[in-house]
């Protein structure tokens, strides 16, 4: 199981929230790439960085940071936020993505995300599926849209998506564990790899994640909150 830390910037400043709430803003470091670097020295290899700025505004905003990380460290980038155009997508591609995560265009505009599936391959498309009470939310979780996460999983599955990442707003920045029944009914009823994503606040919960079957989970407030020491997660990857 992929262990991956996150990086949510605004500003070009290291962050995190509570819900996905921006007044709960707490800024842990002004410059990304200097927890970027400390990550891979502990082993880690993938990281998932995501522009707050960017699910805002929507368009892309901090891709300066991705280039940085990109350049600065071998860490394989997912990233995130505000990529709602073909130019979006490619700048953050060409500033050194290795993969990029689709959320609210994927609600909005399906169909062209079925083509930038054809276009770039599966590989390389991961699809956003955040939600609370079992509804997608988009827009920076500003917005509550009608799909239910199951179907709105299935139905990108049968384009050929392979790759999830799903998020339990209500859990997130919480520390108060994964949604586990939510990611165990995701597992059971489709085939995509997921990623677990919220809540996760324990060196524990990251054992539980990987017994469920999910790919990887996404970890952040823990590791900046020191509830999972970069040294449990060096040997949770030697180990693994």
């Amino acid at each position: 199981m992929k262990i991956i830390p996150a990086i949510d910037i605004i500003d070009g400043k290291c962050v995190r929230l509570s819900k996905g709430d921006y007044t709960t803003k707490k800024i842990y470091n002004e410059n990304p790439l200097e927890v970027a670097k400390e990550f891979e020295d502990f082993g880690v290899q993938f990281l998932h960085l995501v522009d707050l700025d960017g699910a805002k505004s929507k368009h892309i905003v901090n891709q300066k940071v991705l280039e940085n990380i990109a350049k600065e460290t071998n860490l394989q980038i997912d990233f995130g936020g505000g990529l709602k155009t073909e130019q979006d997508i490619e700048t953050a591609f060409s500033s050194g993505a290795s993969q990029i995560t689709i959320g609210s265009i994927a609600v909005q505009n399906p169909e062209f995300c079925f083509k930038l599936l054809e276009k770039y391959g599966a590989a390389k498309i991961i699809l956003g599926a955040d939600c609370e009470n079992m509804k997608i939310k988009i827009s920076g979780w500003i917005e509550e849209s009608d799909q239910n996460v199951l179907d709105f999983i299935l139905n990108y599955q049968q384009k050929g998506l392979a790759n999830v990442i799903c998020t339990d707003i209500s859990k997130d920045g919480m520390l108060q564990g994964p949604s586990t029944e939510l990611y165990q009914e995701i597992l059971d009823k489709t085939a995509i790899q997921l990623v677990a994503s919220g809540g996760i606040s324990s060196i524990e919960d990251v054992q539980l994640m990987k017994k469920l079957g999910c790919a990887g989970t996404i970890i952040g407030k823990a590791i900046y909150e020191g509830k999972i020491s970069l040294n449990q997660l060096q040997n949770f990857i030697q180990n693994a």
